[in-house]
């Protein structure tokens, strides 16, 4: 009996034993896997904030998070106090992290508009709403670039890459990353009849202010006056990849 009692005693000190090694391996690979995510901490926004709101206001609509560095942009705010004096340039939206980009000085506020990063200059395009993802976008968004061209007949000599030579028409993103600075469009006229009956459609085509380089304006130019443009809106996880041109070929592939 004596013996049965010290084999009980043994097995229950071996079942707490590897309880707690897997309760220390478990925390250890947790910490070995936050380790490799290099946590950082950025203010998140919880509630809407919108523009012009003052820096020193702001504190209470937004919670310190830690996130992945690589999910992190370089202008990301850790710490409001360094931001004293600003306001919000454009509406902060809850989910999203709070930018410097996007608090700027009290004279440079202009509803509607963020201001343009040091180097880049500003160009405006006229889209139609099917082509700016249904007028959802607005200053302080990031796009996508989209251009469509009719390249007609395509002589064998031609500097143009090879999948383009034999088809007609081709689309190729531009650009990734495109900041928005302003957004001019016209009032909603047509309020939709199916699901939320708050959601206007858009009324028609909007002035698009991106801010670019002279080269990338100068592309936008090009594709805007002889072929056509589509944005897309990214957001701070989109996967933003250089697709090759797509042509009739590669849509049946």
């Amino acid at each position: 009996m004596k013996t049965r009692l010290l084999g009980g005693i043994a097995a229950l000190l071996l079942g707490v034993i590897g309880t707690a090694l897997l309760f220390l391996y478990v925390q250890g690979a947790e910490a070995r896997a936050q380790a490799k995510l290099e946590p950082v901490n950025v203010l998140v926004v919880v509630e809407r904030i919108p523009a012009g709101t003052p820096a020193e206001e702001i504190g209470a609509s937004v919670q310190r998070k830690a996130l992945a560095k690589a999910a992190v942009p370089e202008t990301a705010v850790a710490d409001l106090t360094s931001q004293t004096g600003k306001v919000t340039a454009a509406d902060l939206e809850p989910g999203e992290q709070v930018l410097s980009t996007k608090l700027v000085n009290p004279e440079q506020f202009s509803p509607g508009t963020v201001p343009v990063p040091d180097g880049l200059e500003e160009i405006t395009l006229l889209l139609a709403p099917e082509r700016i993802v249904g007028a959802r976008i607005q200053a302080g968004d990031k796009v996508g670039v989209y251009a469509s061209f009719e390249t007609g007949s395509v002589p064998a000599d031609a500097p143009v890459p090879p999948e383009v030579k034999g088809w007609g028409q081709t689309t190729k993103v531009l650009f990734h990353d495109v900041l928005i600075t302003a957004v001019q469009q016209a009032a909603p006229n047509t309020e939709s009849s199916a699901g939320d009956e708050n959601v206007a459609l858009p009324g028609g085509s909007a002035f698009i202010t991106v801010a670019r380089t002279d080269a990338d304006a100068a592309k936008l130019i090009f594709a805007a006056e002889y072929g056509s443009l589509w944005l897309s809106k990214e957001s701070e996880l989109s996967e933003n990849k250089t697709p090759p041109i797509t042509n009739l070929g590669k849509i049946w592939e």
